[in-house]
């Protein structure tokens, strides 16, 4: 018996020794992987960039993980006990590793030959997926569960919770159980319901298999016996049980939910970052706000769109996108994924027209549902035939339908549906804060994921007439008012730098003899423009243009610079256009307002010159330091570099005056809609209506919208900045401006405004009836003529005497 007890003891101690000398062997071969305390406690998830408005409005997301981390307090209750009765039961008991769990594995692997369950905790989870590969070996196992040990001693249970939760893959590239929720119900894991977080906690198991989207049956299985765990657990109680395996599957793809559309910003941020900060972009957290406001860039959107669309519809529909008859008795799987090859485009429909009658179609959706399309949705599909013509109006549905045919529909709010094409055409807005250059709203084009393609900054194109501005600004700035008379009649240029004689007309052919610079701007009359320039010279005139940030070098160094045939982009237009909204002064145009690293330091900031009339008024040229000057904001006194003054502030608002008169008498007067005294503007259009612009401000906000087609073809007859761009403008400035005061351009105390000869631009003579007023640089104030004749002074006196005038009108007249 001694004997016996003996040898056990001994061949214990030789076991003891043995699985000592077989653990330090495994410990030794995998002690290198075992990361170390201070590892434990810096772990860094991969977080992505999200890029936000101004506001805290989210425009987008970029990386290849989505994940938003979380601490362990946010973690809601029913989760956490949704995730320990499907992973670890155990998980506050254990030192890390379930002994019985493993053992169970064990004997799963030995009776039945195969892996059947890993016995792995929590701890071991995230040991696994923050430390190693997913590799299946018995090296790695061993490692997870050393360094799951490790965690456990260095750690607390909540700590390790939390990393597990902010960590795990759940399917859809959605990292973490915050970003799960996101993605599977497109709202935050507080806001779910037990159902549904039981359902998302059912996933780290097999994030694929039981995914509630792509099997949803599944799914429902695996959620429901978590429900029963939690159940016999004690964790809820019957009656939530109960609501809880009742509940639908309500998991839909949420994808990334911005709260605004901007795509277009969203990836010239991410374009710009990444030249600084390469790959690390899009996975260590950081935080973009940009210098967008949401509520503006909302507008933006709505007006783009809209224009386009009114643009496209009133040249015609161009027809279905394919004909199916086929598709008609084809079984509804089919008809749908015919349907949803054809690709739907922003929130429309493609849809088969199933059957006809004289007012109505019936229509079979991508989606399945059936619809039945209205004849006032329908008739407004003249045939396009070109951009310059379309067909005989349709008088009923068969005229512009048949069955079989596959079309685009977009919602209406009162017609439900209504038929639709996509647009060719395409159009860009750009809206900036004149003050600091601060882009407030942009829109690259109409369908970003269809072309990503910027036209605000990659798309150079002729602004046309509205570029006139600029050339007449540079008169001014010479000695020009607004009422020097330039003659317009026709004219012939033999310009050496042009390739032959030159005879440059006005739209319509109309000549209107001596005309005031005012009057030739806003009814755009192109003479007027072409001989002032002459007069001015053109290497001159480049030379001042540099002021509004154009380089000489990108413009034609000839006199039809003057009718803008200079290839600029909208952004280089906007921003020359805030010189004359904020009385005279360079900004530069930003986006990026501010840069947050993962732990709340900034990694940039923006300085933006700034606008600052009361620096300039105590120095108008101050030297490099004195730059630096106190600028007074609504958060108090700060230090900003000051925007230099490349114009005369009375040039500016010489020109802002003229320009209304484009929106009160000329090309822009659809603005007058908005009934606001404190807008100005000018349209443009190209040579054979190619481009169509309109670019307009306040003594606030730039706004300029381009609209054409990539291929540079014409808008069509009848087509003008005024017809296409005009009425996004309008759309976007009436929502930017809505409840905001009015803002004028600064007007300078010594501009004097007199009483002129609307003929001559000369001085008016006393009692002169069809005399105007003008507003003049002092300087320039035409003399006072002399009145030879004295019974016209007599006239002038009875005539005033008759009609009762007072002394103020006297002294007006004289």
């Amino acid at each position: 018996m001694v004997k016996t007890f003996k040898i056990l003891l001994i061949l214990g101690l030789l076991g003891a020794i043995s699985a000592a000398s077989i653990t330090y062997a495994v410990y030794y071969n995998v002690k290198d992987r075992i990361p170390s305390v201070e590892e434990l406690k810096t772990i860094e998830l991969k977080i992505p960039l999200r890029i936000y408005t101004a506001d805290e409005q989210l425009i987008g997301e970029f990386g290849d993980q989505r994940r938003t981390p979380i601490d362990y307090n946010e973690i809601p209750q029913g989760l956490e006990d949704a995730i320990l009765a499907a992973e670890d039961t155990n998980f506050y008991h254990h030192p890390g590793v379930d002994i019985l769990g493993l053992g169970r594995a064990v004997m799963q692997l030995i009776t039945t030959g195969q892996k059947q369950g890993g016995g792995s905790t929590i701890t071991m989870q995230v040991a696994r997926n923050y430390f190693l590969s997913f590799e299946q070996t018995y090296t790695r196992k061993f490692t997870e569960i050393f360094i799951a040990l490790k965690m456990e001693r260095e750690l607390s249970k909540h700590e390790i919770l939390e990393l597990y939760v902010n960590k795990i893959y759940l399917g859809n590239r959605a990292y973490g159980f915050e970003a799960a929720a996101q993605v599977y119900y497109g709202k935050s894991l507080a806001e779910l319901n037990l159902a549904q977080l039981a359902m998302i906690a059912g996933l780290p198991k097999a994030p694929s298999r039981f995914n509630p989207v792509v099997n949803p049956s599944r799914a429902l299985i695996r959620r429901n016996w978590i429900l029963q765990r939690m159940l016999s657990l004690g964790m809820i109680d019957k009656p939530a049980y109960q609501a809880a395996v009742e509940s639908p599957v309500t998991a839909k793809n949420h994808g990334i939910m911005p709260d605004i559309e901007a795509d277009y910003i969203a990836e010239m941020v991410r374009s710009e970052l990444y030249d600084t900060f390469g790959d690390d972009l899009y996975s260590t957290g950081m935080t973009v706000y940009t210098t967008i406001n949401a509520a503006r860039q909302k507008a933006a959107n709505e007006a783009v769109f809209n224009g386009v669309l009114a643009y496209d519809r009133r040249h015609g529909y161009r027809g279905s996108i394919e004909t199916r008859v086929d598709l008609i008795d084809a079984p509804l799987e089919e008809q749908e994924s015919a349907l949803q090859d054809i690709g739907r485009f922003k929130d429309w429909q493609t849809a088969l027209v199933i059957s006809t009658t004289e007012a109505t179609a019936d229509m079979r959706l991508a989606d399945g549902q059936r619809t039945t399309l209205v004849w006032d949705a329908i008739k407004w599909a003249k045939p396009y035939l070109s951009e310059d013509s379309q067909g005989a109006t349709p008088s009923t549905v068969a005229d512009v339908l048949v069955p079989g045919d596959i079309v685009r529909l977009r919602p209406d709010a009162d017609l439900g549906w209504q038929l639709a094409q996509k647009p060719t055409v395409q159009s860009a807005l750009i809206s900036l804060n004149s003050k600091d250059g601060g882009i407030e709203a942009l829109v690259g084009g109409f369908n970003f994921y269809e072309n990503k393609f910027n036209r605000i900054t990659q798309s150079k194109r002729q602004p046309g007439s509205n570029f006139k501005p600029f050339v007449y600004a540079s008169a001014l700035s010479r000695g020009y008012t607004a009422a020097s008379i330039i003659n317009d009649a026709p004219v012939v240029f033999n310009d050496t730098n042009l390739a032959s004689a030159w005879r440059p007309t006005n739209d319509g052919g109309k000549f209107y003899g001596p005309t005031r610079l005012r009057q030739a701007l806003y009814r755009s009359q192109n003479i007027v423009s072409v001989r002032l320039l002459d007069e001015l010279g053109v290497r001159p005139t480049l030379d001042f243009l540099r002021r509004f940030g154009f380089d000489p070098n990108e413009l034609p160094h000839n006199l039809s610079l003057s009718l803008g045939s200079a290839n600029l982009s909208p952004l280089q237009i906007a921003t020359g256009y805030a010189v004359f909204s904020n009385g005279g002064y360079q900004v530069q145009p930003y986006l990026i307002n501010k840069v947050i690293g993962r732990n709340d330091d900034v990694l940039f900031e923006a300085n933006p010159v700034t606008v600052c009339v009361t620096c300039t008024l105590l120095d108008k040229s101050p030297d490099d330091e004195q730059q630096m000057a106190l600028f007074n904001t609504d958060q108090g006194i700060r230090s900003l570099p000051v925007a230099p003054q490349v114009i005369d502030s009375e040039v500016a608002y010489i020109i802002y005056d003229m320009m209304r008169d484009v929106i009160k008498y000329g090309t822009g007067r659809r603005a007058r809609v908005l009934q606001r005294n404190d807008i100005a503007g000018k349209t443009g259009t190209t040579n054979d209506g190619r481009d169509a612009w309109f670019s307009g401000f306040n003594g606030e906000l730039v706004t300029s919208v381009w609209s054409g087609f990539d291929n540079a073809s014409s808008l069509g007859r009848g087509e003008w900045g005024g017809s296409v761009s005009l009425p996004t403008w309008i759309n976007y400035m009436r929502s930017a401006l809505a409840n905001t005061p009015s803002a004028t351009v600064y007007k300078p105390s010594s501009l004097v405004t007199v009483r002129i000869d609307p003929d001559t631009g000369e001085r008016a003579l006393p009692g002169q009836k069809n005399a105007i007023f003008e507003v003049f640089r002092k300087e320039h104030v035409p003399q006072q003529r002399q009145v030879n004749l004295p019974s016209a002074v007599d006239t002038v006196r009875n005539e005033a005497q008759d009609k009762q005038q007072d002394n103020n009108i006297l002294e007006n007249l004289f």
